[in-house]
């Protein structure tokens, strides 16, 4: 009987040895199987998207003059206009879904949204992880700070000094790799408002957007000390995988390129074009 009970424990040792050897054998299938299942998802979004009849656009909302709110309380600004006419030419509806920059690419990462239209800085970092559309703008960071201020004249000058930036932004990165401290703001125009009551030093931003704000208030105690030579480029952003959206969304860009519609929308908010 001891010896039954000898020979029954090796054999089951055995089942479990094969059982787990044919488990690890199957996980490259499955690995390989989730893989295109993701793809097919990918690929399938911009069904989705005509079945649905919606395009589910993440923004800001607090960035003019690219995205924000008038006066009257209306989402408007540079990309909401080009998002709009994005989706005009899909043939589908437009919705916007607000949130705050440090927590939109979670968004689009959860599926909250099928792109983003934020004025999203094109480099390699994010490419790795997000597709982007054809770039549909370009423009230069610059170092802001008050007109008071006689000791800042160069990036190289930031060391040490407060730095007001949004967390996860290009322009964080620059003031990091210049020695800056960062205070997290959610957009520009806390940057400024920090700046203002002395609560920062500078901030790094767009000098598209510096020139919007100071369009709207001409005697704000602000000024640019420095301007990058190398120009960024903006895109749509959208999940790993969306080949087909992304595809259909440059084909509506280029076409508002081709027919003066994108050139319109350029000059009403900048007075010039600033695709390049």
């Amino acid at each position: 009987m001891k010896k039954f009970f000898i020979n029954f424990a090796i054999l089951f040792s055995f089942v479990l040895l094969i059982s787990g050897c044919g488990t690890n054998k199957a996980n490259p299938e499955t690995q390989k199987q989730n893989a295109s299942e993701e793809k097919t998802e990918g690929q399938d979004l911009w069904a989705k998207v005509q079945d649905e009849g919606k395009l589910l656009i993440g923004t800001e909302g607090t960035y003019p003059p690219f995205t924000f709110h008038d006066d009257k309380g209306e989402l408007t600004g540079f990309d909401v206009e080009i998002a709009k006419e994005v989706a005009n030419r899909l043939d589908v509806e437009p919705v916007f879904l607000e949130t705050q920059w440090d927590a939109m690419f979670a968004g689009l990462d959860s599926k909250r949204f099928d792109m983003i239209a934020n004025q999203v800085g094109i480099r390699p970092d994010r490419q790795e992880k997000y597709d982007f559309s054809d770039p549909y703008i370009s423009s230069a960071a610059v170092l802001i700070t008050h007109e008071s201020n006689n000791t800042v004249s160069s990036f190289e000058d930031i060391e040490g000094l407060k730095a007001a930036q949004s967390m996860t932004s290009n322009y964080a990165d620059l003031a990091k790799s210049n020695g800056a401290e960062i205070v997290g703001v959610e957009g520009f125009n806390q940057a400024i408002e920090l700046i203002n009551s002395k609560r920062a030093d500078v901030t790094i931003n767009d000098n598209l957007s510096f020139l919007d704000f100071k369009k709207q208030k001409p005697d704000a105690p602000v000024k640019i000390v420095a301007e990058s030579e190398d120009a960024s480029q903006s895109g749509l952003m959208f999940r790993k995988g969306s080949d087909t959206l992304v595809e259909e969304v440059n084909k509506a860009l280029n076409e508002m390129i081709e027919d003066g519609t994108y050139l319109k929308i350029s000059e009403k908010w900048f007075g010039e074009d600033v695709l390049k």
